[in-house]
């Protein structure tokens, strides 16, 4: 897998799994304010990484 895929798999993950978790620690101790917090930073992380390793995958099958 290239570099650019697994920037991509960090991505995803950073935009979809680090809200569940956090989520998940919101459901258990029932502070929202976890979940809330960390939806900007995963959003802000996920989307400027999957665009750029979008970017770059197209980059390289040119």
């Amino acid at each position: 897998m290239t570099k650019a895929k697994w920037a991509l798999v960090a991505s995803i993950f950073a935009l979809i799994g680090l809200p569940l978790i956090f989520l998940g620690i919101s459901l258990y101790t029932g502070q929202w304010y976890y979940f809330l917090f960390s939806l900007p930073a995963g959003l802000t992380a996920g989307i400027t990484g999957l665009v750029t390793s979008l970017v770059q995958i197209q980059m390289e099958k040119k």
